[in-house]
């Protein structure tokens, strides 16, 4: 299961994973699971979170993620937040012109980042195993 309602990040999931001879499903294929809050201040802290929950929600092995942008410059900025950079509504359009814009008002010119991504994969007994790739 994979512990997202995004149907883009299953795709590419499936893509990812297409040596496991297992049945992926998201969250959309279970109804009464509620959405996860990302109230976490690290990626690996929103993936296990959402991981645990949507596990023991379902009653099915859970695989989640969390990943973003992190500006050096920006004092690591947006990072948890790249989603949400320019609001809960916002989108990735509007993200990307707030953090451009950002980048300008601090009279950055060419500002190192790095993109980063946290996978965890939990049991419903809450057992979890987690990976962190940054770089």
């Amino acid at each position: 299961m994979i512990a997202s309602r995004n149907r883009h990040k299953a795709r590419e999931m499936r893509q990812i994973l297409p040596v496991l001879h297992v049945l992926l499903r998201c969250l959309d294929d279970f109804e009464d699971v509620p959405e996860v809050v990302e109230d976490r201040d690290t990626f690996l802290g929103n993936a296990r979170k959402k991981a645990v929950e949507v596990a023991a929600a379902t009653g099915e092995w859970a695989l989640a993620d969390d990943s973003g942008l992190v500006v050096h410059a920006l004092d690591g900025r947006p990072g948890v937040l790249s989603a949400r950079f320019a609001g809960e509504d916002a989108t990735d359009a509007d993200n990307r012109r707030l953090l451009l814009e950002t980048i300008r008002e601090c009279g950055l010119e060419r500002p190192t980042a790095e993109f980063r991504c946290a996978a965890v994969l939990a049991r419903p007994d809450g057992t979890v195993l987690e990976e962190v790739e940054e770089g």
